[in-house]
């Protein structure tokens, strides 16, 4: 018996491929713009403690900046603290470049170690908080420092979150298919929308890491 094919089935095949098409365009488009609305959101966020930063200092009011009576908080930390983030940026980075040359291994690899690094330097920054040698209000110093490290922790902390999710949802993506072209458009897009989520999240931690870094500089070289 022959197989009868329903009216427009064909044409339904075809709007169903247009849409997915559409739909997939999107979610790049979203990545892209997505993270660059991120960078514009904590600019005016950490630009809000610099700001305070610099106000403060140069207002130096009751010469309450920074008394002899305050001590600095632990160089050991903070150097530490930077250095960890910097560095898990830095692997981060050069993981995207080998996974866009078609070596998931290595990148897999590198996200890892900067999966980890970030991690300790998440407890790290718990672990000075709590043991800071000065009281939240002490100082201007002291204020702007205890307002500005918490903030900085849960964004580092989210990070990690949204690179763990990376990292699981590659597993599901054969090494293969960053080499060649993907049997089906449905594996292709899974490709492209994981390369373009991962390029997000390498813009957003290397704006962080460089964050850290300034504000290292104004919090412990003096």
């Amino acid at each position: 018996m022959s197989e009868v094919t329903a009216p427009g089935s064909g044409e339904a095949a075809a709007r169903a491929t247009e849409e997915n098409a559409f739909y997939h365009e999107a979610a790049l488009n979203a990545a892209w713009t997505g993270s660059r609305l991120a960078l514009g959101g904590l600019s005016f966020l950490f630009g809000a403690f610099a700001f305070a930063y610099f106000y403060l200092q140069s207002a130096n009011g009751h010469s309450l900046w920074l008394p002899k009576s305050n001590a600095l908080p632990q160089i050991g930390y903070g150097v530490a603290i930077m250095v960890l983030i910097v560095v898990s940026a830095l692997a981060q980075t050069v993981g995207l470049q080998r996974i866009k040359a078609g070596r998931k291994g290595p990148w897999a690899t590198l996200a890892l170690v900067a999966l980890v690094l970030g991690l300790v330097a998440v407890a790290l920054q718990i672990v000075q908080l709590l043991d800071l040698p000065f009281q939240p209000g002490q100082s201007g110093f002291a204020s702007v420092f205890v307002g500005f490290y918490p903030v900085a922790l849960v964004t580092w902390l989210a990070a990690m979150i949204w690179l763990e999710i990376l990292i699981v949802r590659a597993r599901r993506i054969p090494a293969i298919s960053f080499v060649e072209q993907p049997p089906t458009y449905a594996e292709t897009f899974e490709v492209q929308r994981f390369q373009s989520s991962l390029s997000a999240f390498t813009l957003v931690w290397n704006y962080l890491a460089i964050v850290a870094f300034i504000f290292w500089l104004f919090f412990y070289v003096r």
